[in-house]
């Protein structure tokens, strides 16, 4: 067994390390966590809006009169529809700090960059007629989840030109005294220049073939095929058998596979918010709130279940203490303290579980989904601190809820038989403990205080 420990740890500890490293990956990351604060916000408002309870819409018209919807559903419009360009101006001013140079440029020509590539114009056909228009306007279907890839890929495109450019010294040198935000403003211009040109020919080169724009091309050849493959229930097992072996290794599982699947996942989550709103059938099984409500609770390895185990069963002082100290913490989805206290790293007789329970919850959950026993996920951008059942039942209604308290007692008696391992050991080295510190005390009865 610890040679097979030994030999994972060498070969997944590398791979971690040069995933969380990694320049290209952080700026993702970071630059949708730009985005996440609103998305929250108008997802809050979505959820009023369409609240899972009988005669919700009737009893808030009777309030706020017929339009109540259109109004509350505003924020959650001009959050989700402009998604892209928020994401691409985080990355690009993400990947710009990484790399030493100005960060709000290298937002702007990533920002630039994407209009650029993107048509200013809309299909619309009139009611009654067969003919499609092509109206000027800046097309609300590329700013939201359809042009999320090439955001992201013309951002770290244009952002790395620029850092290679300013190292080339191409740029404009102004004398002393010139106040430092004029110097950046005439250092960016060449590299700028230079940006804007390659991405005019790179959209020109797209306008000759019979897709007519990189929007379109990347959306059929790379976002489709991802989102295809990411929607997939193989593909969500092994992204989480990869996350909690590093987790195991006491690295950040979560934020190396998240750095990769989670932008897909994202992706998929509008699809399904903008059904929701739509009132359309809602297309996607695994999604973002699919991973955040239903995969673990209490964080990596589900450690909720874990806890409450531990709480309920277990006896040894060293395992109660942290139980409990533990338990809200992991009722909002923070597992660090189990994680290390347990501890769960490099722990081989929690191993199975940590593993094993969240690969169950997926597939169940899964399955409940793809048979129409619990509605799919909605979309809505819940923080990832709601508590189980309350999330199941804002995301996907209170067939959800009881899935997910089923799934947090099945968990609970897969973690049972391990922990009551680990617990008895830990009883016996309290015991032992407990001896021998009775053996170490002194008595004053041992002394004879006459001979003194």
């Amino acid at each position: 067994m610890q040679k097979f420990l030994n030999w994972l740890e060498k070969v997944l500890t590398p791979m971690a390390k040069a995933i969380g490293e990694n320049k290209y990956l952080i700026a993702i990351r970071d630059g949708f966590l730009l985005s996440t604060p609103l998305l929250i916000v108008g997802s809050l408002f979505l959820v009023l809006t369409n609240f899972p309870i009988p005669n919700w819409n009737e009893m808030m018209s009777s309030f706020l009169g017929d339009n109540w919807a259109s109004m509350l559903n505003m924020p959650a419009t001009a959050s989700f529809d402009i998604m892209t360009i928020l994401a691409v101006a985080g990355i690009g001013y993400s990947l710009g700090r990484q790399f030493h140079v100005d960060a709000m440029q290298s937002a702007i020509i990533s920002l630039v960059s994407f209009f650029i590539v993107t048509p200013f114009s809309t299909p619309f056909t009139p009611e009654g007629a067969t003919e499609v228009y092509d109206v000027a306007s800046l097309p609300l279907r590329w700013m939201g989840s359809s042009g999320l890839f090439l955001g992201m890929v013309v951002a770290l495109v244009a952002t790395r030109m620029f850092v290679a450019l300013l190292n080339k010294g191409w740029t404009i040198k102004m004398p002393d005294g010139v106040p430092p935000t004029v110097v950046k403003s005439f250092e960016a211009l060449i590299p700028s220049f230079v940006i804007v040109t390659v991405m005019m020919i790179a959209n020109w080169i797209a306008h000759a073939t019979p897709y007519g724009n990189l929007q379109e091309i990347l959306f059929k050849f790379l976002q489709t095929p991802l989102l295809s493959l990411g929607n997939t229930l193989g593909a969500m097992i092994i992204a989480y058998l990869f996350l909690h072996f590093f987790w195991f290794f006491g690295i950040n599982g979560s934020s190396v596979v998240g750095a990769v699947f989670n932008p897909v996942l994202r992706a998929l989550s509008v699809e399904n918010m903008d059904a929701f709103k739509a009132g359309k059938e809602i297309p996607n099984i695994i999604t973002g709130q699919f991973q955040d409500m239903f995969a673990t609770f209490g964080d990596g390895g589900s450690t909720l279940s874990l806890i409450i185990v531990m709480i309920i069963f277990c006896k040894s002082q060293r395992i109660k203490k942290l139980s409990q100290l533990s338990l809200v913490p992991s009722i909002f989805g923070i597992n660090e303290p189990i994680i290390f206290g347990l501890p769960i790293v490099l722990n081989p007789i929690i191993l199975v579980p940590f593993v094993l329970v969240p690969t169950i919850n997926i597939i169940i959950s899964y399955f409940c989904m793809d048979l129409g026993l619990v509605n799919y996920t909605n979309g809505i951008q819940l923080p990832w601190t709601t508590p189980p059942i309350i999330s199941g039942f804002l995301v996907s209604g209170w067939q959800a809820a009881i899935l997910q308290a089923i799934l947090i007692v099945l968990g609970m008696f897969i973690y049972y038989p391990f922990i009551k391992v680990m617990d008895d050991q830990y009883l016996r080295e309290e015991k032992e403990a407990g001896e021998k510190k009775e053996d170490d005390d002194i008595s004053f009865d041992d002394f004879d205080f006459d001979d003194l």
